[in-house]
């Protein structure tokens, strides 16, 4: 307890002085009002005892004084008083009460995403959301997957923090729905699905290597394989877990998702980003970015694609033997084979140099791989040990970190001392793995968001 005692604030003698005089004349006006008023008293009395009119004079006063009544009361009426002042402040010390009830449950709450399969019955519907108005959850937004028999509803919801996930899948199966899955949501999801699919599509059309990433952020995780020419051997459509999607060309990009089945609904919105992206065709957005070495020389670093091939494959045939061996783990003679699949932008984005003249010095190629993605490097034998694999290597890591890939990992050998280097300074934690004799670098981006640069500064 503090008991420092607080100095009283003492009136001067100035301030005593004056409220002496305020007092004396206060005194005095009242006293003088006084006398006034038994003069007044006296003189009507006088006046209506001997004067010939009193009685006259006394109904006159009467009907004056109910006269102003009236009038008062018919201006109070048309001229309602204002409203009353503010409340007196707190004394000094008082502090406000913590809020309590309903208020503060409600900002003690989490958000959830769950999905539960109903009958296409009147009322079913109604029933989940009673069951879940009794634990009070608040339904944020919901939508419905048609079924051939039944539906799948979709909810999200905000769920006081002391619920449970086994609390709130009860409450659902108490309301009558089938198959429940729930998933702890963030505030990302309460984008309205509409707004999401068209910032999928919007970003689809810019970027032909924007197709896998755009289908994983619309189904969350799933597994994403293409298969050359598969296309013409398998049906489209919704099998439980697994989705097929044909593509024009012939290939063919199936989807699986163990956690949760696929609806018909989620296979036509899957199918047309897939439609969206085959009318479209090979599209490479025309970005780049600056790059000056210590020695002064000016580089530029940009997409390509396809029509790289020539200056890829000069690239090559400058490259040493020992070079293309551990980008390609391969034979030699077999690396001018990998360029079409690399340069191509529906497996991933590939970054070249250019140098002032138009040559291509350093491919780095970022291949889309499930919920990962697999960076390789090539530098041009004269242009090594410049930071160019470096700074292609944070580019490919902050573009990972834009399409919402956490990790990317290299496959390299020991042997690969400059790569494992490379990796090392990318300021993110890494994982080894050792299989045959091949070296597979994992780094975890999540930790490293801070150190890594801009992509495209122009964008």
């Amino acid at each position: 307890m503090d008991t420092t005692s607080q100095p009283s604030a003492q009136p001067s003698r100035a301030q005593r002085r004056s409220a002496r005089n305020h007092r004396w004349r206060r005194d005095t006006t009242e006293l003088a009002a006084v006398f006034v008023a038994v003069a007044a008293a006296d003189l009507v009395a006088n006046t209506v005892v001997h004067g010939h009119d009193g009685p006259v004079l006394l109904v006159a006063s009467a009907l004056a004084l109910v006269a102003t009544a009236v009038f008062h009361a018919w201006w109070a009426h048309r001229h309602p008083h204002g409203p009353p002042g503010p409340d007196p402040a707190a004394p000094p010390g008082t502090e406000a009460a913590e809020v309590t009830g309903p208020l503060r449950d409600f900002e003690q709450t989490a958000l959830w995403r769950l999905r539960a399969t109903v009958s296409d019955s009147p009322g079913s519907l109604a029933r989940i959301c009673t069951a879940l108005a009794g634990q009070q959850v608040s339904i944020v937004s919901m939508q419905t997957h048609p079924l051939p028999v039944g539906a799948v509803d979709e909810f999200l919801v905000r769920a006081p923090l002391a619920l449970s996930r086994a609390d709130l899948a009860r409450a659902v199966a108490t309301g009558g729905g089938l198959d429940i899955w729930t998933e702890q949501a963030d505030a990302h999801d309460l984008v309205d699905e509409p707004t999401h699919v068209l910032a999928l599509a919007t970003r689809t059309a810019l970027d032909a290597a924007e197709l896998p990433v755009a289908l994983r952020r619309l189904f969350g995780r799933c597994t994403i394989r293409q298969f050359p020419n598969g296309g013409a051997k398998a049906l489209a459509g919704v099998d439980g877990h697994v989705m097929r999607l044909p593509v024009p060309s012939g290939d063919l990009i199936e989807l699986s998702r163990p956690h949760l089945p696929f609806t018909p609904t989620e296979f036509a919105r899957a199918q047309a980003l897939v439609e969206l992206d085959s009318l479209l065709g090979p599209r490479v957005p025309k970005v780049e970015a600056r790059l000056t070495l210590p020695a002064g020389t000016d580089l530029t670093v940009r997409r390509a694609d396809a029509q790289d091939k020539a200056a890829a494959l000069a690239m090559h045939g400058r490259c040493s033997a020992d070079a293309l061996r551990k980008r390609y783990h391969g034979p030699v003679k077999d690396a001018d084979r990998y360029l079409d699949h690399l340069l191509d932008p529906r497996h991933g984005q590939t970054l070249a140099v250019e140098s002032s003249d138009g040559r291509i010095v350093a491919l780095a190629h970022l291949m889309w791989d499930d919920d990962s993605a697999e960076v390789a490097l090539l530098v041009e034998d004269a242009w090594q040990r410049c930071g160019l694999g470096f700074d292609l290597l944070r580019r490919m890591a902050a573009l990972a970190l834009e399409a919402g890939v956490p990790t990317v990992y290299a496959v390299t050998h020991a042997s690969n001392t400059g790569l494992i280097s490379t990796m090392r300074r990318l300021s993110a934690p890494l994982d080894y793995q050792v299989e045959d004799g091949t070296l597979v670098i994992t780094a975890h981006l999540s930790e490293a968001t801070e150190q890594l640069p801009t992509p495209w500064p122009s964008r």
